[in-house]
């Protein structure tokens, strides 16, 4: 079957080369948000893995502009390159999309040095996925944080327990964005829904409060409870 589609029906299309870990994560969950994925792979038996799950997988050797052009890649909006463990093969399948004027390029990088090559050749978006989780897992592992995310201008959001001063008190009362400069956006409490945090809402002790700011001012607060 051809890859290949009209502009038009390619617009939200995304194409993601290299279904490995990352890559297949990624295509897995487009697909479930509801995209059409073009999945490429130059192995035969991970293509034949992804055949089932995804709009169109292709073995294929993405490193050759020519083939990418032949698949109709031109036309995709967006491509994912998730290929890491060959940096040249990487390399060169962002040149490639670059080449043939792709205009939304992400690329995975495993180390600063593959990124800033990914970046000079054409990748508009680099990601270093293990870095990423490692950072994450760091935070998650001292067990004041249910979950941390960092993003690259260094403004993180998080889930965190509540600290002793502000139970029983309204987050106007506890004053905790003047004090500690983050900004409270919600809060769960046991067996209930997660509400909107307005200024009248009172934290009860035991509640998770998920809370946005600098990425050192979010550790500190969370360093409270």
């Amino acid at each position: 079957m051809s890859a290949k589609k009209s502009t038009t029906e390619n617009a939200d299309s995304v194409v993601v080369i290299g279904l490995g870990r990352f890559g297949g994560s990624v295509a897995s969950s487009l697909v479930r948000l509801g995209h059409e994925v073009l999945g490429i792979d130059e192995n035969a038996e991970t293509v034949q893995h992804w055949a089932d799950q995804l709009t169109h997988v292709v073995q294929a050797d993405t490193t050759n502009s020519d083939v990418l052009r032949q698949l109709g890649i031109k036309d995709f909006a967006r491509a994912v390159v998730g290929i890491g463990s060959d940096l040249e093969a990487s390399v060169l399948t962002v040149l490639a999309l670059e080449e043939l004027g792709v205009p939304d390029i992400w690329a995975k990088a495993t180390s600063v040095k593959h990124g800033r090559i990914l970046e000079r050749t054409g990748a508009h978006h680099v990601v270093y996925p293990e870095a990423a989780m490692g950072e994450r897992v760091a935070h998650l592992v001292t067990g004041k944080m249910t979950d941390f995310i960092e993003f690259d201008d260094g403004f993180a959001i998080a889930k965190t327990g509540a600290p002793k001063e502000a139970w029983g008190k309204t987050l106007s009362e506890s004053a905790l964005r003047s004090k500690y400069g983050v900004t409270v956006i919600a809060l769960k409490q046991t067996r209930a829904d997660l509400t909107y945090a307005k200024a009248d809402t009172i934290v009860e002790p035991g509640d998770q409060l998920i809370v946005a700011g600098t990425a050192a001012l979010v550790e500190t607060f969370a360093a409270l409870t």
